[in-house]
């Protein structure tokens, strides 16, 4: 008997942990990334003749029904694939995350796993480039920029070494795709990394993981080791005679080491400041070398891209938002967890027909859309399409794709200042409308919110400075949630007025 529990740490958070060590010897336990129903967690699964069975959330005192009659599991949910969380997904990037075990090689291969990476040892560099920008991939980051655009101007600068970095600092609120596809399927990330080093020429990767995931830091060290003693790494990959090798980096608990100079100056040994642009880290980024910065989704959608084909991935999603983006659900939802679907769904149908409404069951006030530095959006934009464009046109921005829910109980007042506050604490302190805009920012919220009106047009002068000024996302993306709840939620800042009269 084959018992499936997760070590996702959503999971191991809930009890994923006792579960697993109250099976016991009884069967055999593998330790599975998350389905990304978190609602649910601990999920676990078990093995039966007609599929795999789900189960949860469970606890400790569950596990012994696990032995009898199946069907009549208090916690029985029914086929894993069959549920309609599972069955409205369109799974490429997450394919196997949840179905297989992380570390193991062979149920790696038997579920696809490699084949795109041999097919690019059978490629010149440029063509394989050519394939990834001909797929569509933008940056999952945040910033959306298209990924062979950035492996084609590292791929031509010249240089005596070349150096590919995957950005798993991921920092952001309401957001933990990195975090699940390194916990659930690490050697996905590690295909997709040798096969950007081909293609631009560099034979040395670095992941640099956020302090604050010990499990993805641990799972990472792991499956690079196994892939390093496979031969998917070294000197000859897979015995082609091409050279890429790679490690895992720790950061240090700074927020702004997510954006890509100050994470290279960290991965450098310095402190995690921002870097002027230009040069680009493309041309000038490790050690003053020609680097891709890329975030953990973007090097992951490579292997699928190589073995299916640029057409296939470019058939899903609109406009210039192609493929499938691996949405996570937060906040004051129902059923919070990561849905990945091809990009074109509204926000509505991601709110409600996805995440299920509000957990507090009132009406929804907001939903911030891409992390702590995203705009806040109203029921009015939910028809609004997922995607670059249209969230671009309504102010806002896509980012890493975290969705944080608000019911109409929030002040927006009150976001409008955690925003500014956030980014007073996060500041790096390199340049000034960042590190002097954000503390004068919250100065100017406390007015509004002690009734001073006349506050409102210097907040939004100080907001257009640091959009316009700032180095880097931190300072110059810190507007759109103050802005954006000014300009949709006016009357929570009116009421600061009327409750100072």
């Amino acid at each position: 008997m084959k018992i499936y529990v997760p070590l996702d740490s959503a999971a191991v958070a809930l009890g994923a942990d006792e579960v697993a060590a109250a099976i016991g010897s009884r069967a055999q336990v593998v330790r599975n990334g998350s389905r990304g129903m978190v609602w649910l967690e601990p999920l676990v699964e078990v093995e039966t003749s007609e599929g795999r069975m789900a189960f949860g959330p469970m606890t400790v005192a569950d596990v012994d029904g696990l032995f009898g009659d199946l069907s009549q599991h208090p916690k029985a949910l029914g086929l894993t694939d069959d549920l309609p969380w599972m069955k409205g997904q369109t799974r490429l990037t997450f394919a196997r995350v949840g179905v297989i075990d992380p570390l193991s090689l062979s149920d790696y291969r038997a579920h696809g796993g490699l084949v795109g990476l041999e097919r690019a040892l059978q490629m010149e560099p440029a063509a394989i480039v050519a394939e990834v920008t001909a797929s569509g991939l933008r940056g999952r980051g945040g910033a959306g920029f298209p990924t062979g655009i950035k492996w084609k101007t590292v791929a031509e600068a010249p240089a005596d070494r070349k150096y590919i970095v995957c950005n798993a600092d991921e920092g952001d609120s309401a957001t933990f795709a990195d975090r699940m596809l390194m916990e659930g399927d690490p050697l996905t990330l590690i295909e997709g990394m040798p096969i950007a080093g081909i293609a631009c020429g560099a034979v040395k990767g670095f992941v640099y993981i956020r302090s604050e995931y010990p499990v993805a830091i641990d799972v990472m060290q792991k499956a690079v080791a196994l892939a390093r003693a496979e031969g998917i790494l070294g000197a000859s990959v897979l015995g082609s005679g091409r050279a890429f090798d790679m490690e895992v980096r720790v950061g240090a608990g700074a927020y702004v080491c997510g954006e890509e100079t100050s994470l290279l100056n960290s991965l450098e040994g310095k402190r995690g400041v921002v870097r002027a642009k230009p040069p680009l880290p493309a041309l000038e980024g490790f050690l003053g070398k020609p680097t891709v910065v890329n975030n953990v989704i973007s090097l992951a959608s490579v292997p699928v891209i190589m073995a299916k084909g640029a057409a296939f991935y470019q058939g899903f999603g609109i406009g210039r938002s192609r493929g499938t983006i691996p949405l996570q659900i937060a906040g004051n939802v129902r059923q919070g967890g990561l849905f990945e679907t091809a990009f074109g769904m509204t926000l509505g149908q991601i709110v409600n027909d996805i995440g299920g409404g509000t957990l507090s069951g009132r009406p929804v006030k907001a939903v911030q859309v891409g992390g702590p530095l995203g705009a806040y959006h109203p029921q009015s934009h939910f028809d609004t399409q997922f995607c670059y464009e249209e969230f671009t046109g309504q102010g806002g921005l896509v980012g890493h794709a975290g969705l944080t829910v608000f019911d109409d109980s929030a002040d927006m007042l009150k976001q409008a200042r955690f925003a500014m506050e956030f980014c007073a604490i996060e500041s790096c302190g390199k340049c000034t409308p960042c590190r002097i805009g954000a503390v004068r920012g919250v100065e100017t919220v406390d007015r509004i919110a002690r009734g001073d009106m006349t506050a409102i047009p210097l907040l939004t002068d100080l907001c257009t400075t640091m959009k316009a000024g700032s180095l880097c996302a931190l300072g110059g993306f810190t507007p759109y949630p103050v802005m954006s709840a000014l300009t949709h939620f006016p009357g929570d800042f009116a009421r600061a007025k009327e409750a100072a009269e």
